[in-house]
């Protein structure tokens, strides 16, 4: 349900018809593209782990390079959200919790174009969910082991560009949710937070 959140309230604001809310966020063409950019790029490295479980089903690699597409200059539009869709739908394919994971990270991904300019701690998990359920598939993938998990946080960390520790700043910070997946959130929300600002 959380994905149709993203589209139906992107659409709303593009629409101008959202009554109420406060644009507290600025941000721009390019911080959307930097962060879909940095979620792409978390969604890839467990890509393989889906493709080794549904080796004939392209949705979740069609995902991620929607977000390459607009990370790289294209429009945030009807591909974007059409992709996402088609990894969630594979993701319920999966045959393993890693593979769904994994299809979940490229979800994230294509969705992470979506995120709201609303100072509020849930778009937290537009930015960083793809690398949070990267993390996790990687852990699943590996028997469980919580190391990987930290192993793909660290990465992830080096993976962010100043621009994503910027943005992510603006927000408040992850919210306490989301069992283990949440809590790799929050544990790479940490990471980044402890990064420079850009200067």
């Amino acid at each position: 349900m959380e994905v149709a959140t993203i589209f139906d309230l992107a659409v709303m604001v593009e629409n101008g018809t959202v009554a109420g809310e406060p644009s507290e966020v600025v941000l721009s063409d390019r911080d959307l593209r930097e962060v879909t950019a940095f979620a792409a790029g978390c969604a890839e490295t467990v890509l393989e782990i889906f493709e080794a479980d549904q080796p004939d089903d392209s949705r979740p690699r069609d995902a991620i390079g929607a977000a390459w597409e607009f990370a790289r200059g294209g429009k945030r539009g009807k591909s974007l959200r059409d992709t996402a869709w088609a990894a969630l739908a594979a993701a319920k394919r999966a045959d393993t919790a890693a593979a769904r994971e994994s299809a979940w990270a490229a979800m994230s991904a294509a969705g992470a174009a979506y995120l709201h300019p609303f100072a509020k701690a849930t778009q937290v998990k537009h930015i960083l969910g793809a690398g949070a359920y990267a993390a996790r598939a990687a852990e699943l993938a590996a028997g469980d082991d919580r190391s990987v998990g930290r192993e793909l946080i660290e990465q992830a960390v080096h993976r962010a560009t100043p621009v994503v520790v910027d943005v992510l700043k603006r927000f408040p910070a992850a919210p306490a949710d989301g069992g283990r997946t949440g809590e790799l959130i929050r544990m790479l929300d940490a990471d980044l937070r402890r990064q420079q600002l850009i200067r």
